[in-house]
């Protein structure tokens, strides 16, 4: 072989090396993946965050992608299960060879995660509907958490603002239902801190199973403090089954619950019923004429879609990922993308502000107080 054609060869091989790049890119692509409930009792969640995903990926590449390469999601369905979630998550990484992961959903299924996957692999995941604080701690306390990066507010964080709120309307009889996972119990521990600070404690704890709607027993342990309020770490079916339970039984507390409950869901699976309960949001109203980010967010899912927190969420998930990908430049890699992210300091989606450093992985802060209305409608 001609020293020509060996130099050819080399640089051919060098070129395709560089096409290549990290698992997941190639010269025209990038795959990212994700894995939620897309089927059983919490389904609605996870398709409703798929859809906008998909939505604004095909924005993003319709003009011209990220430096020429195109985004494209991979999903798997979890059905909120914790050990179907990490699975997925390993046959990603391993099989499908994703770059990044996008949008978690769970406590439990993000935090095994990431303790037995993505971080133990170091691949980068963008956001997860999850406050919890095991997702949240320092990455010099657990190495995994390097690669964790939220773009919500923690449940302490929600937990704090109901309970402030309810205890300055001087109601001080609170109760507690939480969902018996990571989830619920994160929520609990969020909500007992929260009446430490103003020296008050639960007057009754009870639980419901994950995906599960009996509530009997939850509802008989409620009944006999006669609580003036209950906050509810649950989903939207079994939420809607104790409120329906309580009213039955004539205990017409104050009702309130954390943002991973889904207002519009709620308001479908109780109608009119769902008047009055109070929920705290971990993002700004996806309906606001004002904040840049949900008018962005309205005109991607067009006007015969119904605007969701979830879906807004998601949006915002996603677009802090390409976000960084930008920022990452043409040669991407994993530390790169870790690299790019870790930059991002109060960085402005558009009146919504996520922030990330070495040393800190929460994303926001944000929380707002809102309450079902009259005919389903969402209130500040």
């Amino acid at each position: 072989m001609s020293f020509a054609k060996a130099l050819l060869c080399a640089l051919l091989s060098c070129f395709g090396c560089v096409a290549a790049g990290e698992a997941g890119v190639t010269a025209n692509g990038i795959l990212i993946g994700m894995t939620a409930p897309f089927s059983g009792p919490n389904g609605a969640y996870g398709l409703d965050m798929k859809r906008v995903i998909q939505t604004y990926f095909r924005q993003i590449n319709e003009g011209g992608g990220i430096n020429g390469r195109m985004l494209s999601l991979r999903v798997l369905d979890d059905g909120y299960e914790t050990e179907r979630a990490v699975a997925n998550t390993k046959a990603l990484i391993n099989t499908e060879k994703v770059f990044a992961l996008l949008a978690s959903y769970g406590s439990s299924a993000t935090t095994a995660a990431m303790n037995e996957a993505f971080g133990v692999a170091r691949v980068p995941l963008v956001g997860a509907i999850s406050g919890a604080d095991s997702i949240r701690q320092l990455p010099k306390d657990n190495p995994n958490n390097r690669y964790m990066f939220n773009v919500r507010a923690s449940y302490a964080n929600e937990t704090e603002a109901l309970v402030k709120h309810l205890v300055s309307l001087g109601i001080e009889n609170i109760a507690v239902l939480y969902q018996n996972d990571g989830f619920g119990k994160s929520g609990l521990e969020g909500v007992v801190g929260a009446l430490d600070k103003h020296q008050l404690t639960p007057t009754a704890v009870a639980t419901v199973e994950r995906n599960s709607v009996d509530v009997a027993q939850a509802v008989q342990q409620i009944v006999r403090v006669n609580p003036q309020a209950v906050i509810m770490v649950t989903l939207y079916k079994p939420t809607a089954a104790f409120v329906r339970a309580m009213r039955k039984a004539d205990q017409l507390p104050q009702f309130m619950t954390l943002s991973p409950v889904g207002a519009e869901l709620l308001v479908q699976e109780l109608g009119e019923a769902a008047r009055g309960i109070g929920i705290s949001q971990v993002m700004p109203s996806p309906w606001s004429d004002t904040t840049p980010l949900a008018h962005e967010y309205q005109k991607l899912i067009g006007p015969q879609a119904k605007p969701s927190y979830y879906g807004f969420e998601a949006y915002a998930m996603a677009k802090v990922l390409v976000e960084a990908i930008r920022k990452a430049g043409k040669e991407l890699t994993r530390e790169g993308l870790v690299s790019a992210l870790e930059s991002m300091h109060n960085l402005d989606l558009g009146g919504y502000r996520v922030s990330y450093s070495a040393n800190d992985r929460r994303g926001s802060r944000y929380v707002d107080l809102t309450v079902i209305g009259p005919g389903g409608r969402i209130m500040r």
